[in-house]
């Protein structure tokens, strides 16, 4: 706990006598985070105390007052603009996870908490996403959600059904993910209905979060929608010449999410380097463009510790984004078999492999590589791809073991059911295979890549050793946090529970450092931020 010092160590600031004495259990006082706290001396040593102060009390009453820790109400943790514009109470952002991991139930628990999360549509069909939207209007009535659009190079009529699809049934939030350039679909979803108010300013009825990883892509949504979409949209009718104006004065995204070492797509950049970079560019693009609508930047990957979101909220995030941590979480749309992975995953125990959504241009994500082989199987299909024209191109050895160990079926039948699938999906995809056998080859390659996680949420054992669980280096941290509490237990993690914990353990750990600066040493730091049941959290902030 906290270590007494001398007092004569410390100038004289006043003298003051609380109206209330504090208890003398101090992790008490700083979990206390609402109420501030007084540092006063008594006895040559320094009290921390609670309470409100008066002055014109007798003399003999007075202590020495040192110094003052303030309070740190969740809701002031970020940007108080990010929480009140997407109408939530504190800046804590479930990301979206492809294929349903970010569940609806997910969705609804963080929703439900006043924070905001994003159900993860990517890789799912459309239809799936239409019935994750009726349950969502039907069950979080009132709360704030949004919906994941992810870039789909090779599939652009994905991204406009997709739009469609959330125009027509009034989604209005969108986190835009995997982005490598702007696209008609996201411009067209940004700047649909955008009008002026009764003030003359411009509002957009839909907002996007997107998240980056480099500079030029972080450019690109600070800016305002590119003038050429903006003309292909007013000439196919879609947008007047007047909205077309409006458009120049707003950012394609008001919040830019940094993207750090995150499972999935990633870069794999260091928070501390990323960050303050996005954060000096953000506030010259602010300056640049005079937008009404102040830009914002918030913190993702590697967010799993009250530690690691109280460093985020120093650096300056306006709010922190989870991920892996959520997916290990019993409302995630996966297994428990998988969920038990995440909780016996170490730091070291993740590695990159090729995506499935992007597997033609060598794109990456980050996966578990501890119990399963996929990394190694996807990578052996990555270079069997590059060396090769055709699957009639394979050596005959090499396919043998493709079709032995890694699809466990002839790839005819592999093919099969790939083309089955584009059929309904995007029949586009077939003529360029029946056009391109290289391309042909890659789509049959993507079969197991689009498969592998599709096992692992249904937690199909006979297919353990290919699962592929897209996770950070975070989710050994978060582990090596809750070891030996409550949250230990994979049946004991709920995302609200985890979230809580995460914004609360940061609060403390913010007042504790305030005690430092003022000289107060802390002795078990660890104790600041054992996990409490939601319960115990709500009992010290009321």
């Amino acid at each position: 706990m906290l270590k007494q010092f001398e007092s004569n160590n410390r100038p004289l600031i006043g003298t003051f006598q609380p109206a209330i004495q504090a208890t003398k259990d101090r992790l008490a006082l700083l979990r206390r985070v609402r109420e501030p706290l007084y540092l006063l001396a008594q006895n040559c040593d320094t009290n921390l105390m609670t309470g409100t102060v008066g002055t014109g009390i007798d003399d003999a009453q007075k202590q020495a007052f040192y110094g003052l820790v303030l309070p740190c109400p969740l809701e002031s943790l970020g940007d108080a603009g990010f929480c009140r514009d997407h109408a939530i109470r504190y800046p804590y952002v479930g990301g979206s996870m492809a294929k349903g991991i970010s569940s609806v139930a997910m969705v609804e628990a963080l929703a439900k908490s006043g924070m905001l999360c994003f159900f993860g549509a990517a890789g799912l069909l459309v239809e799936e996403v239409e019935s994750a939207i009726d349950q969502l209007q039907n069950s979080a009535v009132g709360c704030s959600y949004g919906f994941n659009l992810i870039h789909s190079p090779n599939e652009s009529d994905l991204e406009n059904r997709l739009v469609d699809l959330y125009l027509r049934r009034g989604i209005h939030l969108v986190e835009a993910s995997a982005f490598l350039a702007l696209t008609p679909a996201l411009v067209r979803y940004r700047t649909h209905g955008i009008c002026r108010d009764a003030q003359g300013q411009v509002v957009t009825p839909n907002r996007i979060i997107a998240k980056i990883s480099r500079e030029e892509v972080a450019a690109k949504f600070f800016a305002s929608p590119p003038e050429r979409f903006l003309q292909d949209l007013v000439a196919a009718g879609q947008l007047t010449a007047e909205q077309a104006q409006m458009a120049a004065e707003i950012p394609m995204a008001q919040d830019v999410t940094v993207e750090a070492d995150s499972g999935g797509h990633t870069d794999n950049r260091p928070a501390l380097a990323l960050f303050p970079t996005i954060l000096a560019q953000k506030n010259a693009c602010q300056k640049l463009y005079g937008y009404a609508q102040t830009l914002r930047v918030g913190l993702g990957g590697g967010i799993a510790t009250p530690a690691s979101a109280a460093a985020a909220f120093i650096l300056g995030a306006d709010y922190l984004v989870t991920g892996t941590v959520n997916q290990a979480c019993i409302e995630s749309g996966t297994s428990d078999e998988v969920r038990q992975l995440l909780a016996e995953t170490r730091q070291a125990d993740v590695t990159m492999a090729p995506s499935g959504d992007m597997f033609e241009m060598g794109v990456k994500v980050q996966v578990i590589k501890r119990g399963t082989m996929f990394s190694m199987r996807a990578a052996k299909l990555y270079e069997l791809y590059r060396a090769h024209g055709s699957i009639d191109e394979l050596p005959v050895d090499e396919r043998q073991k493709l079709e032995k160990t890694v699809f466990c079926k002839n790839l005819d039948q592999v093919w099969t059911e790939t083309r089955s699938f584009f059929s309904q999906r995007d029949p586009r995809q077939l003529a360029k295979a029946e056009a391109d056998p290289k391309y042909k080859m890659a789509l049959v390659f993507r079969w197991y890549l689009g498969q592998s996680p599709v096992w692992a949420n249904r937690g199909e054992s006979a297919r353990r050793l290919d699962y592929q669980i897209w996770c950070g280096p975070a989710m050994g941290a978060f582990n090596e946090w809750v070891k030996g509490s409550f949250l230990e237990a994979p049946g004991q993690r709920r995302v609200a529970t985890v979230a809580w914990n995460i914004l609360f353990g940061a609060a403390v750990l913010l007042r504790a450092h305030q005690l430092k600066l003022q000289g107060v040493p802390l002795e078990d730091e660890a104790e600041l931020t054992v996990p409490l049941e939601i319960a115990q959290i709500k009992e010290f902030l009321s």
